[in-house]
């Protein structure tokens, strides 16, 4: 059985010269660190790091019903999306379950021309994502077009990262909110530069064409590097999402759960105003919120270890000798120098500070604390 050669970024060469590790991730070679995890988590949590996301998965959606297609598809309302804004949102199965997180960028248009959307997507689900909208597209006057290999994605973040940007950009970094995106040029190139981020700090996305990436990496390389800007791979960032408390699809997000079990039933919109309020899986989601306010199903909560040993995903939450819960993913802090983990909890074990709560690692029970998400937050 031959297996197909994993996918190149745009970079792959620079990060190769970098001397990275790099490590087959969903199907994409990916750079896992450079150097040391923690120098790099300690950067952008100090100064900047600098990331290629390439292996996202972009999804662009345009035409006369593109909103009412993602009304439609998604369980956001993206119908209140406003030109040059982005909406953190999911795709759900029929049954509820969710098929991925996603943030969708509504792109700054022409005024009369009608709105282009761009979906972002994990690069584990991005086919599935793309499967699923071109599905959902029938009867919708709109296309789904695969990107995948139009955009490379470069993320610079960290509390130096707007001084950095700003001097290679002539794009209004002050006016640009969070969860926003703008057309703007970088290094001489355009660009769509996003806030958006999924480390917990301040920073951008950068999506750029493929022959653009190698030149922009270099200029952010060369403006960050008075101020401690390091590249930075997959590894940190796992960390750094753990620590902001962000979930990962695979771990704190499964077709198995739905919105509302994950805690997220803020991002399902039942007042939609378009398609007369149909969009797929309302019906299992109507039924997934009433049960969760009847009786909140296992919450996410954060777990620090009086010990140093680490909570891996798939390990028993224990509570007086019974199962209560489950890891979802667990990692040393480098922030708060102690393991960390978040976890499904019965509810009744869920509260902050709930003492006699342990986690099973390999037969014995290590205590740890229950706090409430996230472990960290930026002062702004």
């Amino acid at each position: 059985m031959s297996t197909a050669a994993p996918r190149l970024t745009a970079l792959d060469a620079l990060h190769r010269s970098l001397g990275a590790t790099m490590t087959d991730f969903a199907g994409w070679d990916m750079p896992l660190r450079y150097g040391s995890e923690r120098d790099e988590h300690n950067a952008v949590r100090t100064k900047a790091g600098l990331f290629d996301l390439s292996h996202m998965g972009e999804i662009t959606v345009t035409g006369p019903q593109a909103v009412e297609l993602l009304d439609y598809a998604l369980v956001g309302n993206i119908s209140t999306v406003g030109p040059g804004r982005a909406r953190y949102t999911m795709i759900c199965q029929e049954d509820g379950g969710i098929l991925d997180d996603l943030i969708v960028y509504r792109l700054q248009g022409q005024e009369a021309a009608p709105a282009e959307y761009l979906v972002v997507a994990n690069a584990s689900n991005a086919q599935i994502v793309l499967d699923a909208l071109t599905e959902r597209a029938a009867g919708f006057d709109a296309e789904v077009r695969d990107d995948r290999d139009a955009y490379a994605l470069i993320a610079v973040q960290g509390p130096e990262s707007p001084g950095i940007l700003k001097s290679l950009t002539d794009a209004d970094l002050d006016g640009l909110k969070y969860y926003a995106g703008l057309p703007g040029t970088v290094a001489g190139v355009p660009a769509l530069i996003a806030r958006t981020g999924y480390t917990g700090e301040d920073g951008f996305e950068l999506f750029l064409k493929p022959e653009h990436a190698e030149g922009v990496w270099r200029a952010l390389t060369e403006a960050g590097a008075p101020v401690g800007l390091i590249p930075c791979g997959l590894s940190c960032r796992d960390t750094l999402r753990l620590e902001a408390g962000m979930p990962l699809y695979g771990h704190e997000l499964t077709t198995s759960l739905t919105p509302f079990d994950a805690g997220l039933g803020r991002v399902v919109k039942f007042e939609k105003t378009t398609n007369e309020g149909r969009f797929v899986g309302r019906e299992a989601l109507e039924k997934a919120a009433e049960r969760a306010e009847a009786a909140p199903p296992r919450k996410l909560v954060g777990l620090i270890a009086e010990g140093r040993r680490v909570p891996r995903a798939g390990f028993s939450v224990v509570a007086g000798g019974e199962v209560v819960g489950e890891v979802t993913s667990g990692a040393p802090s480098p922030t708060l120098g102690k393991p960390i983990a978040m976890a499904y909890v019965d509810a009744a074990h869920a509260a902050p500070g709930t003492q006699g709560v342990g986690v099973d690692i390999r037969g014995t029970h290590e205590p740890y604390e229950v706090v409430a998400l996230p472990f960290y937050k930026r002062q702004k």
